[in-house]
């Protein structure tokens, strides 16, 4: 049996749980979230408390036991303090800014990039630091994920969108290679 689906996860205050048929509906003060479950699973609600079990130990009850119980408790995170990804632009003239839903982009490419914000989502722009905000985890991955796509950071200068907490491999350049060779 999983270690992790084993742990209960607590409710904190303001947080209400819903559970019908195979949907689990989890509402808080950011918002609400809903996700389908598999009937392998057993999902109660006690003393403040959501326990997920399994009805018969089957190899796919057993891999999906931990799986759905964290991704139950991001969801209560989620509507309770959001999750939040930051990324940076490092480049001469790289800049973004929000416009209505919408994130605009200059990352060196003869037009901007325009990146529709989903529901739920928000980004937050300072100088050259990007914020996506939201209550889905998977959700903010995604968009956090296309727009480090735009331009993904390059191994010779470092310049591109890159994660904040990100390192970059740097490889030398030509010039430092022959001088390597040479001596």
């Amino acid at each position: 049996m999983s270690k992790i689906g084993k742990q209960p996860i607590k409710l904190p205050e303001g947080i209400t749980l819903e559970i019908e048929r195979s949907v689990i509906h989890v509402k808080g003060p950011k918002g609400e979230l809903e996700k389908k479950y598999p009937r392998e699973l057993v999902i109660k609600e006690k003393d403040g408390e959501i326990v997920v079990s399994i009805k018969k130990e089957t190899d796919k009850a057993k891999a999906l036991h931990g799986t759905f119980r964290s991704l139950i408790a991001n969801m209560v995170k989620g509507v309770s303090e959001g999750w939040k990804k930051e990324l940076e632009l490092v480049g001469t003239g790289y800049r973004a800014e929000v416009s209505g839903n919408k994130l605009i982009l200059t990352v060196g490419y003869s037009h901007p990039v325009e990146i529709e914000a989903p529901k739920n989502i928000g980004f937050k722009v300072e100088k050259t630091d990007l914020t996506v905000e939201g209550i889905d985890k998977e959700v903010v991955g995604e968009i956090s994920a296309q727009i480090r796509a735009v331009r993904p950071p390059e191994p010779y200068k470092g310049k591109g969108i890159k994660y904040k907490d990100e390192v970059i491999r740097r490889k030398p350049g030509k010039a430092a290679r022959a001088a390597g060779a040479a001596a």
